[in-house]
This record gives C-alpha cells, sequence and structure tokens, in this order.
C-alpha cells in the first residue's frame, strides 16, 4: 500500500508539472519538459539488442567468443540484423553525434535470468548486465598509456552524452519469458529490476541523460503476430513454435503491454521518489507507439513506391535454415526486414523521433 501511495503521489505531481500532458501520468503524449534540459549532443552511448547492434556480436563470433578490448572504438556496418544502417549509427548522421554502440544482438538483460546459448562464440550472447555496462565501464576508465589520456571517449561529459538502453526483445521472447524458460522462475518484474541495475552502473560513470526505449509491439512482428494478420506458423528464429499461433500472440501483447504500462509508473518512482539517480534526467521514448503508428499509417513513414508491407518481411528464410530470399521491390517498402527486425527505413524513422526525444520535443517521449 505505500509503495501505491507513492506512485500515486508521482502521478499527481507529473500532472502538476506537466498540464497540458495526456495519459495516465500527464506527461506522456506532451513530450516537452523544461526538466529535460540537454543543451548539447556530442555523444550517443546505446546499450541493447539485434534492434540496436551494428558489429558486437560479430566481433566476438571472429575473435573466439572474447569481446573488444577496452579502448577499442568499434566500426559501424550496413550488414545488420535489420538489413542496413541501424537506428543508433542514423542518429549519428543526422546529428555529427559521435557513437559507442555496446548493444549485443541477441542480447537479454541478465544470462543470470535467461541462459541462451551461441554455438559461433561457445557461450551465451553476451548480456546487457553482465556485459555491457561492463564492457562500458572499462572504457570510460580506459588510460591510454601513450598519451595519459582517454582515447575513446574525448568529449564525454554529464551535459552532453545520452545514455539509450532498448532491451526486451529476447527477455520477452521464445527461449525465455514466453516459453517459460527462465533459469530460476524469474518473472517480468525482475526483468525490469534487472534495467534499472543496469542504469545504476551506467549512472557511477557520470551518465545524467537517460533514454529508456520501451518494448515494442512484437505482437504485430510476423514472428509473434496473429496467423490473420501474417504471423508465421514457425520460423528460424523459432522452429518448435507452438501450433496455437494466436495464443502465442496473444501472450506477447499482453507482456510487453504491461511492461511498457510498468515502466510507465517506475521511472517516475526511482527518479523522483526514490531518489535512485540524483541530478539525472529520464525520457521514456514510446518505440511502442511509434512502431505501432507506422504499423496503422504507413503511407506516413514508409517512403517506397507501390505496396507498403507492414505484415510481410522483406526477408523470407525458410524455418529449418538455408538460403534467404529478399523481396524484389524496395526494402523501403517495408515496415519489417524480416520475421522479428524492423527494417533499415524503420530505423530511420525511430532515429528521427529519437532526435525529437533528445531536443526535448518529442510527442512519443515522457521526460523526468
Amino acid at each position: 500500500m505505500q509503495l501505491l501511495a507513492l506512485l500515486a503521489a508521482a502521478t499527481g505531481a507529473a500532472a502538476v508539472a506537466m498540464p497540458n500532458g495526456g495519459g495516465v501520468l500527464g506527461g506522456v503524449g506532451n513530450g516537452h519538459s523544461k526538466g529535460w534540459g540537454l543543451k548539447k549532443f556530442k555523444n550517443l552511448v546505446a546499450f541493447g539488442d539485434s534492434y540496436t547492434d551494428e558489429s558486437r556480436l560479430g566481433y566476438f563470433q571472429q575473435h573466439n567468443g572474447q569481446g573488444p578490448p577496452a579502448g577499442t572504438l568499434l566500426p559501424g556496418s550496413t550488414s545488420t540484423p535489420g538489413g542496413g544502417i541501424t537506428w543508433p549509427r542514423w542518429v549519428s548522421i543526422y546529428s555529427g553525434a559521435s557513437l559507442f554502440n555496446y548493444a549485443v544482438s541477441g542480447a537479454v538483460c541478465s544470462n543470470k535470468m535467461i541462459y541462451r546459448y551461441l554455438d559461433s562464440i561457445s557461450g551465451p550472447f553476451p548480456d546487457v548486465l553482465g556485459y555491457e555496462v561492463p564492457a562500458y565501464q572499462a572504457d570510460a576508465a580506459y588510460i591510454n598509456k601513450k598519451t595519459r589520456t582517454n582515447t575513446l571517449f574525448t568529449d564525454r561529459k554529464a551535459d552532453n552524452t545520452v545514455y539509450s538502453m532498448w532491451i526486451g526483445t529476447n527477455d520477452l521472447g521464445n527461449d525465455a519469458l514466453i516459453t517459460d524458460s527462465t533459469l530460476h522462475g524469474e518473472t517480468i518484474s525482475d526483468y525490469i529490476d534487472c534495467i534499472f541495475e543496469a542504469f545504476d552502473g551506467i549512472y557511477k560513470t557520470g551518465a545524467r541523460y537517460f533514454v529508456l526505449m520501451n518494448v515494442a509491439p512484437l505482437d504485430l512482428s510476423p514472428l509473434y503476430g496473429l496467423p490473420s494478420a501474417g504471423g508465421l506458423a514457425s520460423s528460424h528464429y523459432w522452429p518448435n513454435k507452438p501450433a496455437n499461433t494466436t495464443e502465442q500472440s496473444g501472450k506477447m501483447k499482453e507482456y510487453s503491454s504491461t511492461v511498457n504500462s510498468v515502466l510507465e509508473y517506475r521511472v517516475p518512482f526511482e527518479v523522483k521518489l526514490a531518489n535512485r539517480y540524483p541530478g539525472a534526467h529520464f525520457a521514456i521514448f514510446d518505440t511502442h507507439r511509434l512502431i505501432t503508428d507506422i504499423y496503422n499509417n504507413p503511407a506516413t513513414y514508409l517512403n517506397g513506391t507501390g505496396t507498403l508491407h507492414v505484415n510481410e518481411p522483406y526477408q523470407v528464410c525458410p524455418p529449418a535454415g538455408g538460403n534467404c530470399v529478399n523481396s524484389e521491390e524496395s526494402l523501403d517498402n517495408f515496415l519489417w526486414f524480416d520475421e522479428l527486425h524492423p527494417s533499415e527505413r524503420t530505423d530511420q524513422v525511430i532515429a528521427t523521433h529519437f532526435l525529437d526525444v533528445v531536443k526535448g520535443t518529442s510527442k512519443f517521449a515522457t521526460y523526468w
């Protein structure tokens, strides 16, 4: 009851602070906040999974399961799970900000809760809590022996660097929460706790501006979608998918919606009432609502010519493995690159709106 009272107090405070906002917290849908206040945007430090990764998993695969040494800046790549340049690189291209990308394809928040083994690295996919945050911490503390300076982060300050977190696709997915495959019976609550534990580690390095990107509408993807809306009965990502695909789609919709609703309250609680991050600023970027809007209004966002596709993926791969086939149409026509990953065009849209989030003007963000 005490927690509920505190949350109610946070909700009331938000409504007073942002009277023009809509939604439960008063700030949702408003997108303007004097409290955000980022003056410069020089660096983006990104954490997450294949929705964000450019080349880090590839480095592990090419180096016997070992990650890059401290002080190493990995290059960008156009060969990504989304079929092209991914959203944080577009943010860098559009803004001129330097990108430091720690995301790893296949990552979950913590391998202590969900353990997914990858043969090509002879171990589990590197996770956010156990690998990505420590890798960033090592880079932030790195001192080049010759120059006696940090030659990686040359201009990282509290007021010019934004730290993004987009994790959950693998945590909620098959071989994880949706299939009851956690190691010790962990729940959605444990996964959410893990996100804030990761923020703890980033905050300790002097980080003060955070963008939490909520869970995408995975139930609209071909992997988890309804059969009537292009949902696949089987996939190379989930070859043993249960026969009742309608049930799995509904379960994913429930899980993703639950996570996002909890985050909507948890962020203001931790920031305003628990004072877990003194001096920090948080923005919740509602990627769920943005991608849903792309799904419902594709002509507003997808810029290809001809038919626009929100249910069918650009690339189709046999469930049993083998050669994948790309559509003859432009990738710009597609919301999804394959059955799980947003296309390069969708990533461009995400990047454009991420920049609005950073500016403090996004209609898809709530600020704390």
